[in-house]
């Protein structure tokens, strides 16, 4: 038996020092070096090659590298019957919230624009904004938004959340579906994307929901590039409708040299690390969910494929 790994972006030699530890009896094995295709039971995978899962005839459950899954699920070749299985914190939600909490603080504190009179050397004291005098809107509330949402409290925010489903948070004003999502927008100062990429939320940061925000909003995108009209997002910022954006994620990553967000002067970019795959952090769950499968039960965190989460 064997487990093949798949990304162009992370290192496997962690995996494997950390899975020929825990599983001396399964083979580790790195694309394109797959060995016999009916050895491979399990597939550890960030964003593979359309149809390679689907040519793997013993594979038992493909294991996300990320916290989302939305990169396995666009396969249209997927082999059917095998669970994909995603990752449910693993040090991503820790992560992912100091990021947050960081782009957050950027805003509230104007660091932009202290940056723009750095450049200009510029010596200009702006007008402070206390935390209880911002609104901080979550989009997405589960594992990943949920743990913001707590390590936020206690900074005073005056914060609110929306989710496909009700949820009821103390100190929390929620928000749930499509009805719910425009009410949610028109409070949200500084607007946080969480979600989960699905047929529902793709481009779901677009210029109708712009509009809806309060006039000189924020926004930190953390969650998929493709959650995101980039060119209605431009557009916005030019207007002052949206006054700055932090992103992580992008619609094609890496991203190119000549796209205008790289110049704007109102865009933060990061190369796709406010929750980065660390393996010492998520092998063991893998290890569990390997050795769950193989004892014929139902591995943690899989994933229905109707939802996309």
């Amino acid at each position: 038996m064997a487990i093949l790994f798949y990304s162009e972006v992370d290192d496997p030699a962690p995996w494997r020092r950390a899975l020929e530890r825990e599983l001396p009896q399964m083979a580790f094995r790195v694309w394109p070096d797959t060995g016999p295709l009916e050895q491979v039971r399990y597939a550890l995978a960030w964003k593979p090659k359309p149809g390679l899962l689907a040519s793997l005839p013993g594979l038992k459950a493909v294991l996300s590298l990320g916290a989302g899954v939305d990169h396995l699920l666009e396969d249209s070749h997927l082999p059917p019957g095998v669970p994909i299985v995603r990752m449910l914190d693993a040090g991503f939600a820790e992560q992912m919230s100091e990021y947050a909490l960081y782009g957050v603080l950027h805003f509230q504190r104007r660091m932009g624009d202290y940056l723009a009179q750095q450049r200009s050397r510029q010596w200009r004291q702006l007008p402070a904004l206390f935390a209880s005098e911002l609104s901080v809107a979550v989009m997405g509330l589960g594992i990943l938004g949920m743990d913001f949402v707590r390590k936020l409290m206690p900074f005073g925010y005056c914060l609110s959340g929306w989710s496909r489903t009700p949820k009821n948070i103390a100190g929390v004003r929620t928000f749930s579906g499509a009805g719910g999502f425009e009410p949610f927008l028109a409070g949200a100062q500084i607007l946080v994307n969480y979600l989960p990429l699905t047929r529902e939320t793709r481009g779901i940061l677009d210029a109708r929901a712009f509009a809806v925000l309060p006039r000189g909003a924020s926004i930190v995108n953390i969650a998929r590039g493709a959650h995101l009209v980039e060119r209605d997002l431009l557009a916005a910022l030019d207007s002052g409708q949206i006054a700055g954006a932090m992103l992580d994620v992008f619609g094609q990553e890496p991203l190119p040299s000549g796209h205008p967000f790289w110049q704007h002067p109102r865009i933060v970019i990061t190369p796709h690390i406010a929750g980065q795959a660390i393996a010492e952090r998520m092998v063991s769950q893998v290890v569990d969910n390997i050795r769950r499968i193989e004892r014929g039960e139902v591995p943690l965190g899989v994933v229905d494929p109707a939802r996309g989460y």
